[in-house]
């Protein structure tokens, strides 16, 4: 039975698309609390994006292929639904924002979705409202879409998947077509979404980022699950990591190499301050 407790159940889950001699996931088993932040990492074409579009009914209903195992959101056996009416529930964001944007202006790009959930329009007043100024985007109801920078379109498709107001945001490389002042627009997204007690599901190369916003990772590689817990218990186990061909943010990097170059035990950090401090404590004792 699902633990209604859990905002996202994955049980046993295994799927293989057609025409495939391999499985793309296997025997996936984790869950994760409500208003939980769990980012997902792993080497290119391990299966993540798959997982992500498993949670909110893509796979197997749109995309198909064989699937095992069960995943619940909210207690609700996914697959059992459709994916219309999970939407409700999980919403996703997609890596290339143009690809996610079809409307003349930024309130009728926000209002779409709602329209297809069958919002009444004197409801969807107040939801693009909220949405836009949720994502910094208050008062560009409206300008186009295509004349927003890259960072500001990805701010727009978040606030259009928000109005539909699910309790569950996934997120498949944001950032990764962005600038750095893109990718800091989006996160800082993030973070207020936090303050609001959604629950999210990250995917992103962004280790740093990864490490600063999120509660869990999960390390995903060859299709099956090689790590999971906590930021910190993940991203200081450089070493599998590595055989994993992953690494870890850059501080934490350095006080790995710090210690190998100079037979030290530094605990390692991936926080830059708290990693600061650790070093001036170790030339104090010097």
């Amino acid at each position: 039975m699902p633990d209604s407790k859990k905002a996202i159940e994955v049980s046993g889950l295994s799927f293989q698309y057609p025409d495939t001699d391999e499985k793309v996931l296997k025997n996936i088993n984790f869950s994760v609390d409500h208003g939980e932040i769990l980012g997902i990492i792993g080497p290119t074409g391990v299966g993540k994006s798959t997982l992500a579009m498993c949670i909110n009914g893509l796979v197997p209903q749109v995309i198909s292929g064989e699937l095992e195992g069960k995943v619940y959101v909210k207690g609700m056996d996914v697959h059992q639904g459709n994916v219309a009416k999970m939407s409700e529930h999980v919403g996703f964001v997609f890596q290339e924002p143009e690809n996610q944007l079809s409307q003349m202006t930024i309130e009728e790009e926000v209002a779409f979705g709602m329209g297809n959930l069958g919002v009444p329009r004197k409801e969807m007043e107040p939801r693009i409202k909220d949405a836009l100024q949720q994502v910094g985007l208050s008062g560009f109801e409206k300008r186009s879409p295509l004349a927003l920078s890259g960072g500001q379109q990805q701010r727009l498709a978040i606030a259009a998947v928000l109005a539909m107001r699910p309790t569950i945001l996934i997120m498949d490389e944001p950032t990764s077509m962005l600038d750095p002042k893109g990718k800091n627009e989006v996160y800082s997204v993030l973070r207020n979404l936090k303050d609001y007690g959604m629950t999210g599901i990250i995917i992103d190369h962004e280790v740093e980022r990864i490490a600063e916003y999120c509660d869990r990772v999960l390390v995903l590689s060859e299709g099956e699950i090689q790590m999971l817990g906590t930021s910190s218990e993940v991203f200081t186990e450089i070493e599998k990591l590595h055989e994993l061909t992953l690494h870890a943010p850059q501080v934490t990097e350095f006080l790995y190499q710090y210690n190998r170059e100079f037979d030290q035990e530094l605990k390692l950090s991936t926080k830059l301050e708290e990693s600061i401090k650790i070093l001036e404590s170790a030339y104090k004792g010097v």
